[in-house]
């Protein structure tokens, strides 16, 4: 994960409409230093788990999945984890690869219990017959044989992932630079991690490589917090709910100065507390607090990443 963190450093030190305001950062830190906070993975209660390789299979087609919903303001992440849920305890064979490899644009909606179209709906079955199709080429159609085969190491996993599955690679071109944001394939990782609880197919060596998850919620949470600072124009958009086209310097900065934020967040906690914290812990945390806020306002980029 040393390209994700270097490059969006690059763009953190680069950025024209995005910026880290260290000030804000140091308030957060010494407000959160005493006790940091710890939010269980499936607090809400709402993923499948029976601590066995169909669990593996969930998450990875829940994560395959895990992106854009604004368009509709009726969708969010709930009622995929909640649907997907409900499908596989109605049908325990209903993620098997042969089944992913044929899924349509209704059949999906049906499988969801959604009564109309998904945002990018196309693309979502798209990225099912990806996972199905290599799932059944490459790891004898399961995802539990994807993750045994990265020897307990997060940073392999990812790598594997997005050498495989090209729906998970998540990276942009900004000022002549590629940057490595890598989102989706890095909270499979950190799902496993949280859903086992660092046990079975949870267990990795190196889970503190993994960074945040850049998304649509955590900058908006940082910029309330006043750890990042955007430009008028940026702003505006915003506020207007005005698309922010995908790869765009705005676009890729929001999410790259996410990153870099929360990496400087966790060195600072663990200089002031004297302990290791993860990233995938104050993202978690970050994400928490954002979905329980309705008014906040987050930029709108139709991606398949995030």
């Amino acid at each position: 994960m040393e390209e994700v963190r270097e490059t969006s450093a690059w763009v953190a030190r680069n950025s024209s409409h995005v910026t880290i305001d260290s000030s804000g950062l140091e308030k957060v830190v010494e407000t959160m230093k005493e006790s940091i906070p710890k939010v269980e993975w499936d607090y809400e209660g709402i993923h499948y788990f029976d601590n066995g390789p169909l669990t593996v299979q969930y998450l990875f087609v829940l994560d395959a999945l895990n992106f854009c919903f604004w368009p509709d303001k009726d969708l969010n992440y709930d009622h995929l984890a909640k649907g997907l849920k409900e499908a596989l305890l109605n049908d325990h064979s209903a993620f098997d690869a042969d089944h992913l490899r044929k899924y349509t644009g209704p059949q999906l909606r049906e499988l969801l219990k959604w009564p109309r179209s998904l945002p990018l709906e196309e693309e979502r079955v798209r990225l099912l017959h990806e996972v199905g199709f290599e799932l059944e080429r490459s790891f004898e159609g399961k995802a539990s044989k994807l993750v045994e085969s990265c020897g307990k190491s997060a940073v392999k996993l990812v790598a594997l992932v997005t050498r495989h599955f090209p729906g998970f690679r998540d990276h942009s071109m900004y000022k002549g630079h590629q940057v490595f944001l890598y989102k989706r394939a890095q909270i499979f990782a950190a799902d496993l991690w949280g859903a086992f609880k660092g046990q079975g197919y949870g267990e990795f060596n190196d889970i503190g490589s993994i960074t945040m998850f850049a998304d649509y919620i955590v900058p908006a949470v940082l910029q309330q917090l006043g750890v990042l600072k955007y430009s008028s124009t940026l702003e505006n958009a915003i506020r207007a709910s005005s698309e922010i086209g995908a790869g765009t310097e705005e676009e890729v900065e929001l999410r790259a100065c996410s990153i870099f934020a929360v990496e400087k967040m966790r060195e600072l906690l663990s200089i002031k507390c004297g302990k290791q914290v993860l990233s995938v812990e104050l993202d978690l945390w970050l994400w928490s607090v954002g979905v329980q806020c309705p008014s906040l306002q987050h930029h709108r980029t139709l991606s398949i990443y995030y």
